[in-house]
């Protein structure tokens, strides 16, 4: 079992605990689950491109954005399993099945922990810049980062934490983008309290699910940056070869955060994707 839980949905209230957000029309819901560092506003400019045609939903995950804080367990939260199980209990509570999950970065392997442990709450799964592993492993796996580097950059959270939210954020971003965006996700980095955001760093970095790709039972689109410093297009590429019933499209854009910096391209994708299955 990949995700257990010792507490009853029904005694969750998870529009609270995960601050929910429901807008849109439509029979066929959304859900959109921000990365590590960020919240739901990340979505902002991408939910105008969604809302006519689908019901959406937006929430944080707790300790993140305005979710209740008092609810957050940090062994749960300490590996991904227990912010997979946010999602499913926040569909359960929800009353929601099929739905399409959207994942950005680290809750793409999120989303893919909560579908193959509840399959019949998911429809089809979208990963935008996902990564199974960050990590240099040997030469069999190259991720982007030697574990020394990794280690390093969550220990600045301690010593300096704005100087980090500062340094990451940007390179999160990528270059030629508005300083809007940038200080959009500065500013998010910044208001996460450390307490919170080291562990579900610290669990986004350090972990490997690699070897879950080839159990995904569901259709998946892949939206990868063509140049993206966290997630390289190589990672792309292998998560599209260990993943069954996955299509791959390369954007051309640079940076990790294409739901912000290429809105519009990103829900063309989505929507045909969208059709292809609905086809089927």
């Amino acid at each position: 079992m990949l995700i257990t839980s010792n507490s009853s949905t029904n005694n969750i209230d998870v529009i609270q605990r995960n601050n929910v957000k429901i807008s849109g029309q439509g029979n066929q819901a959304i859900v959109l689950a921000h990365g590590f560092g960020c919240d739901q506003s990340m979505w902002s400019y991408l939910l105008p491109h969604l809302e006519s045609n689908y019901t959406v939903v937006c929430f944080d995950y707790v300790g993140s954005g305005q979710s209740q804080l008092s609810l957050y367990d940090p062994e749960r939260y300490a590996k991904l399993e227990g912010y997979a199980l946010d999602v499913i209990e926040l569909l359960e509570g929800l009353s929601m099945s099929s739905v399409i999950f959207v994942g950005h970065s680290v809750s793409s392997m999120i989303g893919l922990l909560a579908s193959l442990k509840r399959p019949e709450l998911f429809a089809s799964l979208i990963m935008v810049c996902p990564s199974p592993c960050f990590l240099n492993i040997g030469e069999e796996y190259q991720g982007g980062f030697e574990r020394e580097d990794l280690e390093e950059l969550i220990n600045l959270m301690d010593k300096n934490y704005i100087g980090w939210a500062n340094y990451l954020a940007p390179l999160v971003m990528g270059t030629g983008h508005s300083e809007e965006l940038t200080t959009h996700l500065t500013n998010s980095f910044c208001s996460t309290d450390p307490t919170y955001s080291k562990p579900f760093a610290k669990a986004t970095f350090f972990s490997d699910y690699r070897h879950l790709l080839s159990e995904s039972k569901h259709p998946c689109l892949i939206l990868q940056s063509e140049n993206d410093s966290l997630a390289s297009l190589d990672i792309g590429q292998y998560v599209h070869q260990h993943l069954p019933h996955s299509s791959l499209e390369v954007i051309h854009a640079t940076g990790h955060c294409l739901h912000m910096t290429h809105p519009e391209t990103v829900s063309v994708y989505i929507e045909r994707f969208i059709t292809q299955q609905v086809k089927k």
